[in-house]
């Protein structure tokens, strides 16, 4: 008979969480693999076996595994909870043979304090921020941040539950929620220590009780809505939702060329959008609530519109969102390749920055660019020709009812120039047109 790798889920209560089932199997393991607290906590009822700590040796743990397969020798792999659920069977169970594989699992440490609560939790979304520190939150951080994902969710959903970590404490979720000015928005409990002695679950918590305080680890964090996540529009919002700079007319891309340059984008829900000359970050803003598993880079050059685009951020509630001040290229090259890039300002080197672009571009994405003079449309046109894109050229004049005495009349905006343009040989998408 094959020796199997067996991912056994524990709970803190050792043996006693473990069915007749998974006790045999681990009593019969040759190799016992766990974090430096499940073996101690288990060190009763390994003595036969030959113990692995795999605290900070993660990528090791598939050649210990397959070695001791390879001698037909029992491997037991333990997790906190189900394996299956953020646990370690999730990262391993791929890395070997599917057939030398079986799971045990256990109660998730999230049923259990749903459970503690007495709180139905099938409608809850799950984070997991138990990994290696991730430091205090910061507003308008990248994803590249440990908690960057536990704050995208927290503008989607109304119920989380959030597997936390010795760094990355309750305190930590809190002072994000206040950074982020949700604090009023969502109250918190803690599950601490869960099936041992010590246990405590907290009642409800305000935010601020939870950022000043300290609290026993392992522990787990429900966070719930006091009301429900609103609906916000996602496309076409009006100019006036944004704060701008008006010496005339508000410095703003208009909600009709707004709309045709974002449809021009062929976004998802997963783009990395670059925003060059974001103005007062209308069109970036509108990208970043199309694109809630996407991010936004921003880049705008005038501190008066970098007032407002921060405004603007701010109450739109949006995290995927990150602008800095200065001309372009300077910081494009910290950025990510982008799905999409939209110029709606280029400081006079427009040509070199529309070769940078197109040479950053992930293969089918759009660059979009607006122009109302004569002279950038033809220097990017002839840039694009060039270059050998694929480009082309859509003219947008907008006219909006004005009242004048009793009436109406149409007052005309001023035309705009979408420029479109993506790799050769690329396919169009549905509705693209040929120029």
């Amino acid at each position: 008979m094959q020796a199997m790798c067996s991912f056994i889920g524990v709970l803190d209560n050792g043996v006693a969480s473990l069915s007749q089932e998974a006790l045999q199997v681990l009593r019969e393991a040759k190799h016992v693999i766990a974090g430096s607290r499940l073996l101690a906590t288990l060190a009763d009822d390994i003595i036969e076996a030959r113990h692995y700590d795999l605290t900070g040796q993660l990528k090791q743990v598939p050649d210990w595994i397959n070695a001791a397969l390879a001698r037909n020798e029992a491997v037991a792999v333990l997790a906190t909870g189900d394996p299956l659920c953020h646990g370690i069977a999730g990262f391993l169970a791929g890395k070997l043979e599917s057939s030398r594989v079986r799971i045990l699992p256990n109660l998730s440490t999230l049923q259990l304090a749903f459970a503690e609560l007495k709180l139905s939790w099938q409608a809850a979304a799950i984070a997991s921020i138990h990994s290696k520190d991730a430091g205090e939150w910061l507003r308008g951080a990248t994803p590249e941040h440990g908690l960057y994902e536990l704050a995208q969710r927290c503008r989607q959903h109304d119920l989380l539950a959030i597997l936390t970590s010795p760094d990355n404490t309750p305190a930590r979720i809190a002072r994000l929620l206040q950074i982020e000015g949700l604090a009023d928005v969502f109250e918190m409990a803690i599950a601490e220590a869960l099936k041992q002695p010590e246990q405590r679950v907290s009642a409800w918590l305000t935010i601020a009780e939870v950022a000043q305080n300290s609290y026993r680890d392992p522990n787990v964090v429900i966070l719930k809505r006091k009301a429900a996540v609103p609906a916000p529009v996602l496309f076409g919002v009006s100019d006036d939702s944004f704060q701008q700079r008006k010496p005339e007319k508000g410095l703003i891309t208009k909600r009709e060329v707004r709309a045709v340059s974002l449809a021009r984008m062929q976004l998802t829900r997963s783009s990395i959008v670059w925003d060059i000359g974001a103005g007062s970050g209308s069109v970036g803003l509108e990208a970043a609530r199309l694109c809630p598993d996407g991010h936004v880079f921003a880049i705008e050059k005038n501190a008066d519109d970098i007032a407002n685009v921060e405004q603007n951020q701010a109450s739109w509630g949006i995290n995927n969102y990150s602008f800095v001040q200065g001309k372009a290229p300077q910081f494009l090259d910290t950025w990510r390749d982008p799905d999409a890039v939209f110029i709606g300002g280029s400081g006079g080197e427009l040509a070199e920055l529309i070769a940078l672009c197109l040479g950053r571009l992930r293969p089918a994405g759009w660059l979009v660019m607006n122009f109302v003079t004569l002279e950038n449309l033809s220097t990017a046109v002839e840039t694009l020709k060039q270059l050998g894109a694929d480009w082309d050229v859509c003219q947008i004049q907008a006219s909006r009812s004005s009242p004048i005495l009793a009436m109406h009349r149409m007052q005309a905006e001023n035309p705009v120039w979408i420029v479109s343009a993506t790799h050769p040989l690329q396919p169009k998408t549905c509705g693209q047109d040929e120029h």
